[in-house]
């Protein structure tokens, strides 16, 4: 099933077991809100869904695998309910892999900022290619990295989530991601990250469902309280994106 989307689209499709999820926008796959809207809920489908045994999360195109929020979106909001709104997009699709009983598997095959890492950081195991730099852009642009923090956080620990959301303009390499937990595996090129996405898949189509729901129950512990955690992150920054700062910021960016 395909959902269009004002230029770009989420597409859902199972075989064998393998539920494969892929979103697209235009603009280095980022992220509006109708997008996140179908991500959240094609997850929650797919893990509720008697056929889908394990799903496989991905962007379309051979470059970045996620810009994060639409800058464009951004600058529509007025008011702070309507940046509730949009951020709690992010929310919700992190919940929904959270709450998802089937596992989940990123292929990242390009570069990821802001939200794009906090879904990478959300799935189950993340498969990546080497060119796959990794950015927290969102305190350079007056924000900060709230409503995917406690998803970057969990994989990789405070202390490089930190570096990441403070040094908010420096890129880390793919190496860097794997090192800190963030990739579980990084290939030389797309091809063989394929193959390991379709080995890893195949092998969990294959496997007790029920153990397997058990196993993320456990991977998982502690994280009952984010469906209220994310939604008061996602108030912060519907309430710092309206700052003149932001909008000097975007508009700068925008423009380059």
């Amino acid at each position: 099933m395909i959902k269009e989307i004002q230029n770009g689209y989420v597409k859902s499709e199972t075989h064998n077991g393998i539920t494969s999820i892929e979103f697209f926008h235009p603009q280095s796959n980022s992220l509006p809100g109708k997008i996140l809207e179908e991500l959240a809920q094609d997850i929650h489908f797919a893990g509720n869904h008697a056929e889908t045994k394990v799903i496989v999360l991905r962007s379309a195109g051979e470059k970045a695998f996620c810009a994060g929020a639409s800058f464009d979106e951004l600058m529509q909001i007025s008011t702070p309910e309507q940046g509730l709104a949009f951020f709690s997009g992010f929310a919700k699709v992190i919940n929904a892999i959270r709450r998802c009983p089937k596992f989940v598997i990123a292929r990242v095959q390009g570069k990821c900022v802001g939200g794009g890492v906090g879904i990478a950081a959300a799935a189950d195991y993340t498969i990546a290619v080497t060119q796959a730099d990794i950015k927290l852009s969102e305190l350079a642009v007056g924000i900060g990295p709230f409503v995917v923090g406690p998803a970057v956080e969990r994989k990789i620990g405070t202390s490089a989530f930190s570096a990441l959301a403070i040094d908010a303009t420096m890129w880390r390499n793919s190496d860097w991601a794997k090192k800190k937990g963030l990739f579980a595996e990084v290939h030389e090129n797309i091809e063989n990250m394929d193959e390991s996405v379709g080995r890893l898949a195949n092998t969990l189509a294959h496997s007790s469902p029920e153990a397997m729901a058990e196993l993320k129950k456990v991977t998982w512990q502690g994280t009952d309280h984010w469906d209220e955690l994310l939604m008061e992150r996602a108030a912060i920054s519907g309430r710092l994106v309206l700052s003149d700062f932001t909008r000097n910021a975007i508009t700068k960016f925008k423009t380059k």
